[in-house]
């Protein structure tokens, strides 16, 4: 079942944050990954959430998803992102059970 990484990124430093960009990129397409959404302006229906920067990528499963997030090939990347921007994220399982 697919996976979806979404995160909500507010940049502080523009210029190093494009060496992240380049970076990062390979990696999703490397795990089997793919942008559904990368860096779209978000426009607010209901509640306070004010989105900065939005991306949604797609992943085969949570444990790829979980593995892209987390390991520790990745985690210098990660960190370079850390150093330039503030990053909100969360991985969700590509199910929907509805109660009723």
């Amino acid at each position: 079942m697919v996976a979806y990484v979404i995160v909500d990124i507010e940049v502080h430093n523009p210029e190093n944050y494009k060496t992240y960009l380049a970076q990062i990129t390979p990696t999703v397409f490397a795990c089997g990954g793919r942008y559904l959404v990368r860096g779209a302006q978000a426009q607010v229906i209901s509640g306070a959430w004010q989105p900065k920067r939005l991306v949604v990528m797609e992943f085969p499963d949570i444990a790829t998803a979980n593995h892209w997030a987390t390991c520790a090939e990745y985690a210098p990347i990660h960190a370079l992102r850390n150093a330039n921007a503030s990053a909100n994220m969360i991985i969700v399982e590509g199910s929907v059970d509805f109660v009723g």
